[in-house]
């Protein structure tokens, strides 16, 4: 076999060939691209209710997707994801106190939050399996504390975006929303870019065996690093966003472990590690947030026996168990070797 062959000549005369795309993953991108083209004419036609939920809906889901895209295909298990979800909204209020304007502070605040997260992961990658988790949770609540001690947010007691107030509420709450699903769209699109690379591909290899990975040559520490500042960046995103549609700031809400237990929740249910999976499980919770989240305690109840029960019947979650019993996949991101013959195999490598 030639060196430089690709493995769909190499086995073409055996009838073997390796895929990245189905039919139906190419019918699924197109639909998924008609609807974000639909979605950006939404405040034109939808009232100011429906837009704020799909806001909503917009931010989980990428809260969704970093998580899956932290935990699922790199492995990095936290419970502290809060910290830049925190950071992000932390510096939207300083940036446009500063004088920058509010909508542009919120993704530079995600830029800073960002950089930050670089010399953070030369400490918190050193870590493995449950200090790593811990470990951001350690550094979730120190942000908090030391967020506290800033004069202009005046402790537990917060601030609030007041630079919004320049504009009436339906041309904030109409550009908020483009934002953030402008955010959405290109945060899922780099990801999917991403995890279709080399770079992806070296991910999933590290989650797998971190040995082995190491002993074919993958730049372990360098390739968690890059999945690292890209998940901080998005929740960072999130959080920014989160804080454009509510205006007020509260540390203890922003640094909140239930943001990072929402973002569980959403891929447990979905389906860990997979792409699809973080989005499906972002559409069922803000469907169960919208009819039951008035239950009060119950609500968080019933969310923690859902995904308990997740755990223990359906490990890998909705998407997972659609994808195992039916070989059906949207947005494939690794290869699937087809077999010749009467009933052709397939599976994914």
């Amino acid at each position: 076999m030639s060196p430089n062959a690709t493995p769909s000549t190499t086995f073409a005369s055996n009838g073997i060939s390796i895929e990245r795309w189905t039919k139906s993953s190419r019918v699924a991108l197109g639909c998924m691209a008609a609807v974000l083209a639909l979605l950006m004419f939404a405040p034109a036609v939808l009232g100011a209710g429906a837009i704020d939920r799909l806001t909503a809906l917009f931010i989980y889901v990428i809260l969704a997707a970093m998580w899956n895209a932290l935990a699922g295909f790199g492995g990095l298990v936290s419970v502290g994801q809060q910290v830049f979800f925190g950071l992000g909204a932390y510096f939207t209020i300083r940036l446009a106190d500063a004088g920058l304007n509010p909508f542009v502070s919120l993704f530079a605040a995600a830029v800073v939050t960002g950089a930050l997260s670089i010399p953070l992961s030369l400490f918190m990658l050193r870590l493995k399996g449950g200090e790593f988790a811990i470990g951001m949770w350690v550094v979730a609540t120190l942000a908090h504390l030391l967020v506290n001690l800033d004069g202009l947010i005046q402790g537990e007691t917060g601030t609030s975006l007041i630079s919004l107030n320049v504009y009436d509420s339906g041309t904030r709450r109409a550009t908020i929303y483009w934002l953030a699903l402008t955010a959405m769209a290109a945060l899922l699109g780099a990801l999917f870019i991403l995890m279709r690379s080399r770079a992806g591909a070296a991910m999933q290899a590290i989650r797998d065996n971190e040995e082995a990975a190491t002993s074919v040559g993958v730049r372990v520490i360098a390739t968690k690093r890059l999945l690292f500042v890209l998940a901080a960046f998005g929740i960072a995103v999130a959080g920014g966003l989160w804080l454009a549609t509510a205006t007020t700031f509260q540390p203890k809400t922003y640094f909140s472990v239930q943001w990072t237990a929402y973002m569980i929740f959403m891929v447990l249910v979905g389906g860990i590690g997979k792409f699809e999976g973080a989005i499906l499980g972002a559409i069922l919770f803000f469907v169960i947030e919208t009819f039951f989240g008035g239950a009060g305690v119950w609500y968080l109840i019933g969310l923690g026996a859902t995904a308990v029960i997740f755990s223990l019947y359906l490990p890998r979650g909705l998407w997972g168990e659609i994808e195992r019993r039916y070989d059906f996949q949207l947005l494939p991101v690794g290869y699937r070797l087809k077999l010749p013959g009467p009933h052709k195999i397939k599976w994914e490598e």
